[in-house]
């Protein structure tokens, strides 16, 4: 299995605007997407208040890029989130169980 981390930093002033989009569009469809074992998404704390992310556990690699392409390695995003973003990060790694 492929775990998958993502991590999204909203440009200064649309947390808030970020987090509705987050918690009502990218959870949901996340947590609907064909090949994905677990979503576990993560909201800011306090001392990051601007940083989000997302630990996806995905079946295998060909379920990952089912969804997103050959091109897995950089981080796609939605065009709603677009302007709310200041920067992003994608990870992947072998999930050890």
């Amino acid at each position: 299995m492929i775990m998958r981390i993502f991590q999204v930093v909203t440009r200064e002033g649309k947390e808030q605007e970020f987090g509705e989009f987050f918690h009502n569009t990218a959870i949901p469809l996340m947590k609907g997407t064909d090949g994905i074992v677990q979503v576990l998404p993560g909201a800011p704390r306090p001392d990051s208040p601007r940083e989000f992310s997302f630990v996806m556990i995905w079946k295998d690699l060909a379920a990952l890029k089912a969804f997103v392409g050959n091109d897995y390695q950089t981080p796609h995003i939605d065009p709603a989130e677009a302007e709310l973003v200041e920067s992003r990060t994608i990870k992947h790694y072998e999930l050890v169980e």
